[in-house]
């Protein structure tokens, strides 16, 4: 495994400041479960970390469970029957999670409805009506 964490081209975290301890799996696996560690526990610490200053903002306006209100990304990855799948499962979680923060979404230009398609729309209101109306009873 390299020394860092590729998050793009440009960006990269040293794995120094990731720390992941083993831990014992939750849930079903027979006797094996309480002998192996096969789980991992990540944590990432945003402020102490070398990111740029936007993915840093980014992670800590993120409403996720994941990130503690003191800045830390905690991660449990157990979803694999060995530690080092775990343990790359971990780092995809945590580099998708940066991801996330760094994406901006592109401002929404605010738009009139055309003229043909208002018209439509009070056609269509006009039609259905008129259908509603035709379902009424009929007085005598």
């Amino acid at each position: 495994m390299s020394a860092t964490l590729t998050i793009t081209k440009s960006i990269a975290i040293p794995m120094s400041e990731i720390d992941y301890h083993a831990i014992r799996a939750q849930g079903a696996g027979g006797q094996n479960v309480n002998k192996v560690s096969s789980a991992i526990h990540l944590t990432f610490d945003i402020h102490q970390s070398s990111l740029p200053e936007p993915y840093k903002q980014g992670l800590l306006k993120l409403s996720d469970q994941r990130i503690t209100k003191d800045g830390v990304v905690v991660i449990k990855a157990q979803r694999h029957r060995t530690q080092e799948q775990n343990k790359e499962d971990a780092l995809a979680r945590l580099r998708q999670l940066i991801l996330k923060a760094g994406h901006q979404d592109k401002p929404r230009k605010a738009t009139k409805p055309t003229r043909s398609s208002q018209k439509k729309r009070l056609d269509s209101k006009t039609l259905h009506g008129r259908t509603k109306a035709m379902r009424s009873k009929i007085i005598d």
